[in-house]
Order: C-alpha cells, then sequence, then structure tokens
C-alpha cells in the first residue's frame, strides 16, 4: 500500500471552513434577518393603526357622552382637552365630569389626536382624526371617524 505524501494536508484542508464558504453563511444570515425586520417592521405599523383607530372610536363615544351631558360638543378652542380637563372658556358644560384620561389623547405616534367642530368630513357633527404615521394633515395616512 502506497502512502500518498499529500494525504494529511487533504484532510486538513477538508476539517475546516473557507473564508468563501464562512462568507456564504453570513450572507444568508444577513438575508434572512432582512426579512424578519421587514416582516416585523410591517406588524408594528399595522398594531400603530389598529391603536390609533380603536382611540378614535373611543374619543367619538366620549364626545358623545360630552354632548348627552351638556347639549353639545367641546368648541373648536375647548378641542378634546374638554373630555379630560374641565373647560375654562365658554360655553362651560352644565355637566362636566372627567370623561378620558389625558395620555388617551394622543395617537401611537405620541401626537395628539386632531378635532375639528364643525366636521369637515362629518359635517352634522365633529372630525376625530390622527395625522398618521407622516404626521402631515390631509395625507392618505391620516386616520379618522369618516
Amino acid at each position: 500500500m502506497k502512502i500518498s505524501p499529500n494525504a494529511p494536508q487533504a484532510r486538513m484542508r477538508s476539517a475546516g471552513f473557507t473564508l468563501m464558504e464562512m462568507m456564504l453563511v453570513l450572507l444568508i444570515i444577513a438575508l434572512i434577518m432582512g426579512g424578519v425586520a421587514v416582516t416585523f417592521q410591517s406588524f408594528a405599523n399595522s398594531a400603530e393603526v389598529t391603536t390609533t383607530k380603536t382611540k378614535i372610536q373611543n374619543m367619538e363615544a366620549s364626545l358623545m357622552a360630552y354632548r348627552t351631558n351638556n347639549g353639545w360638543y367641546p368648541t373648536q378652542q375647548q378641542g378634546l382637552d374638554a373630555l379630560a380637563t374641565q373647560p375654562t372658556v365658554e360655553p362651560l358644560p352644565r355637566m362636566w365630569k372627567p370623561l378620558v384620561k389625558s395620555d388617551s389623547l394622543y395617537d401611537a405616534w405620541r401626537r395628539k389626536l386632531a378635532y375639528r367642530n364643525p366636521g369637515k368630513h362629518n359635517s352634522s357633527g365633529v372630525d376625530v382624526y390622527s395625522l398618521g404615521e407622516d404626521g402631515v394633515d390631509g395625507t392618505k395616512d391620516d386616520l379618522g371617524n369618516w
């Protein structure tokens, strides 16, 4: 039996990974992590939209309670703050009580919910809306009670 002088070297080469193999594995891991990050971002954005829509619906219900108690919605000047703190600007509510907590006046992007009385979209009522992720009024990502 003839033993090749290169036989131990051949075994040593196959025992480890080459630089190319390591880079390929790292590339695959990076691609997987990138896909996970994109998927997670879309879930996070969906959660923010759902949370804000729920806050707008709750605000609308609180505004209806305010109107039932007082006969009118808060004025534009009083705004949504009239639901959390007693207004000091006329018309003063006849039967005021806090209907929401101050922190519920903010959307998922930590911006105060917008209020319009009389409503632009709800001409017989009021508009309660969020400026959305971009924070700009009148863009397609705005969320409102219309």
